[in-house]
């Protein structure tokens, strides 16, 4: 017996150093680039079809955390990612003013803030349309006023439901809200909630649209996350024009992250011209016509 222990011992210590010097001799682990991105992109599926194409390409693990805009460049400040996926101009250019940015090259140019993607806004809401935007070439002012007007003498069949969560989708409501001519905080979020007529989920697109329709109520989505989700839903579209509906997606390559380089290959890799073609026909088989539009450098400023 006490021959044995001492050979079992022996055995046990040789398996270890084996188990060491394959581990050591392997391929190294790939690099990884953490990304926080918008739920939109995120829900819509755009980043599954591009992931695996960045991950062959640059033999790299990228990790990808879906976030409203304001919580995605809170991670980009506190150097939780290397690089953000957002679309709020204003969020964005606060970020980049606070030097939390780094420059990127683009077609050869150096720039902080890299548009690569753009869809709209829409309005959607109860196809009976209470509040009455449907039609009649309304701005997204007007028909905001009308919700508000009707939602005030009818809380009961006029609803809307808000985000209310920092996002870039929630940064242009307040925005619409506050170009209509309302005080958002006292007006809308104060006095609108308070009538039981305005709604926060708090949550991402998806969710948010799955209450608002629970409600029967009108709320503001990007048009790629209501494609996706239509077939669950009984809301429709019912304004989808006016320049303030343009929602434009950018890269930026935070200055707090640990790889910057891959972080640029990430800006590169979304103007590439393959990765461009892939987002203009993104959604296209599913549902007759495209989740986004790739980069346009007239309208993406």
């Amino acid at each position: 017996m006490k021959g044995i222990l001492p050979k079992m011992a022996s055995i046990v210590l040789v398996l270890t150093l084996l188990v060491t010097v394959l581990g050591c001799s392997g391929q190294p682990e790939p690099e990884v680039l953490k990304v926080a991105t918008t739920t939109s992109l995120y829900d819509t599926g755009l980043w599954d079809a591009l992931e695996p194409i960045f991950e062959q390409r640059y033999d790299v693990d990228l990790q990808i955390t879906a976030q409203g805009t304001g919580a995605a460049l809170t991670l980009g400040k506190t150097g939780d990612v290397d690089a953000v996926a957002v679309h709020d101009p204003a969020q964005e250019a606060a970020f980049i003013a606070g030097n939390y940015s780094l420059n990127a090259t683009v077609d050869g140019n150096s720039t902080t803030r890299v548009p690569w993607a753009y869809n709209y806004f829409i309005i959607v809401g109860p196809e009976a349309d209470p509040a009455g935007i449907r039609g009649g070439n309304l701005t997204p002012e007007e028909a905001f006023q009308k919700i508000q007007e009707e939602g005030a003498l009818n809380s009961t069949t006029v609803k809307f439901v808000s985000r209310g969560d920092n996002s870039g989708t929630y940064g242009k409501e307040k925005a619409i809200w506050t170009s209509a001519g309302y005080n958002y905080t006292a007006d809308i979020q104060g006095t609108g909630a308070e009538a039981g007529w305005y709604f926060e989920t708090g949550k991402g697109m998806g969710d948010t649209l799955i209450v608002a329709n629970e409600k029967m109520a009108y709320t503001l989505t990007d048009k790629g996350t209501f494609l996706v989700f239509q077939g669950d839903l009984d809301l429709v579209p019912l304004l989808d024009t006016g320049g303030t509906l343009l929602n434009i997606y950018s890269a930026i390559i935070c200055k707090n992250g640990v790889h910057p380089e891959m972080a640029q290959n990430l800006v590169t890799f979304l103007r590439a011209d393959d990765i461009q073609a892939l987002i203009a026909g993104f959604g296209v088989p599913e549902y007759g016509e495209p989740l986004f539009y790739p980069y346009d450098p007239e309208i993406c400023v």
